[in-house]
């Protein structure tokens, strides 16, 4: 059930209650306001006419339209009647010790017969005193109260039904126009967004909203095509080396040590499609949020030496001094397989960087209940237009994608990505005298 006939039908239900239980509360309050303002003038002419039977014996002549009085003795008997019910029984009840009143449903007053109110009141001479008025202008009066009501109910209450869903149709009208702008929305239109009502309701924050989302999402999806583009470029390379390598070696004429040579470069190739399927690896889970880290007291000073040593081989070769200046008994609750890999990208990117001759300085201390460290480099710097987008996945300072630096450009991602699985912050700039550096920030 589409959801403006939800509405609309409870509306109805909702309505046709109210109406139902204000008409029989007017009709119940209208019934015993007359009825009361009845007994009120029943009482005042019983009253009157109390006074006149016990000075004269005998009550007035003169009844008011509708209305009659009737006299009867202790033991029933009429003493007198008015014109109007000469020819009725006696009215008196019996036992009539108080005013009492009661109704007939049946009272021939002058040749009509009505139903009629009674009012009995015994006077001092030990006779009884009836008087009485005809209902039959009360009874048309309700009659054509429940007339209007029965008429004017389900005229008011299909008025409500179209009012109603004349305005739900009007408010969803809105949401109409976003279902069918979405429904309209594809992947090779990502840039569409949803009519934004000329309101300030929740219908026009809800498509803000969602336009809001939509621009997410296609910022993901373009984030997406894009990792997709870059990893497609950087398998390509070592693919066609490797292809390359492959061919050359099937060559009969290749010597033994081009042979070699060619299986080796084989290996590295092999090697390289290695790093860079598990780097994408990392990123992927990272961007799903599901980097595993396993947190466990280790020793910082160990994690920083043994990274170190992995690259002084390298370093040494590149004439690359490497500073490490870490306190012995520095102790941190961290994964340490992803600290050696964010700290093994870091170490790879400065020696990379400097030139012959430079230096590479790491640092790690505790800083306000969190785990810093740093390393600095004295290349030259990052460039500034690459320093907003130096974490973003195939960024390197070299924009036009040749490799003066090497690497494929996920080595700052990834270590942002494992400062973040730690709860941590990472952040990279330029030194004033010249140099980068890169801080990472690990809540412990």
């Amino acid at each position: 059930m589409r959801l403006r006939t939800r509405v609309t039908l409870v509306s109805a239900v909702l309505t046709a209650i109210v109406l139902a239980a204000t008409g029989i509360f007017v009709y119940l309050r209208l019934q015993a306001d007359l009825r009361r303002s009845m007994d009120i003038t029943l009482r005042s002419r019983a009253d009157a006419e109390a006074l006149v039977v016990e000075r004269t014996g005998s009550f007035s002549g003169e009844q008011p339209e509708d209305a009659f009085a009737q006299l009867a003795s202790p033991d029933g008997s009429i003493v007198e009647s008015s014109s109007a019910v000469s020819g009725e029984a006696s009215f008196v009840p019996t036992g009539v010790l108080a005013p009492t009143y009661f109704e007939r449903e049946a009272v021939t007053i002058d040749d009509e017969v009505v139903p009629a109110r009674m009012l009995a009141v015994p006077v001092a001479n030990g006779d009884v005193l009836v008087v009485g008025a005809s209902l039959d202008d009360q009874e048309q009066t309700l009659a054509r109260l429940a007339t209007a009501l029965a008429v004017g109910g389900p005229l008011a209450l299909t008025l409500v039904i179209a009012v109603t869903w004349f305005l739900v149709g009007w408010t969803l009208r809105p949401v109409e126009s976003m279902r069918v702008e979405a429904a309209a929305i594809s992947v090779s239109e990502p840039g569409r967004r949803l009519p934004v009502p000329n309101s300030d309701d929740e219908l026009a924050r809800l498509a803000e909203t969602l336009n809001a989302m939509l621009e997410r999402l296609e910022e993901a999806i373009e984030r997406e095509r894009r990792f997709v583009d870059d990893a497609s470029h950087e398998l390509r390379t070592p693919l066609s080396n490797l292809k390359a390598g492959l061919e050359l070696a099937l060559r009969r004429s290749r010597t033994a040590a081009e042979l070699e040579a060619s299986v080796r470069s084989a290996a590295d190739e092999t090697d390289r499609l290695a790093r860079l399927a598990e780097d994408l690896l990392v990123l992927a889970r990272a961007d799903r949020g599901r980097l595993p880290i396993r947190r466990e007291r280790v020793d910082v000073a160990k994690i920083v030496g043994g990274t170190v040593e992995s690259f002084a081989a390298r370093a040494a070769e590149r004439h690359v001094g490497i500073d490490v200046r870490v306190p012995e008994a520095l102790r941190a609750d961290v994964d340490e397989l992803r600290i050696r890999q964010a700290l093994s990208n870091l170490l790879d990117n400065g020696i990379r960087a400097v030139p012959s001759g430079g230096a590479v300085s790491i640092a790690a201390e505790r800083d306000d209940g969190s785990l810093r460290l740093e390393v600095r480099d004295s290349g030259p710097g990052f460039p500034p237009d690459f320093l907003p987008v130096a974490f973003e996945a195939f960024t390197r300072p070299d924009a036009a994608r040749s490799r003066p630096y090497g690497g494929a450009g996920l080595g700052l991602a990834i270590v942002a990505a494992v400062a973040q699985a730690h709860g941590g912050s990472v952040r990279a700039d330029n030194l004033p005298g010249g140099g980068a550096v890169v801080i990472m920030s690990i809540p412990v």
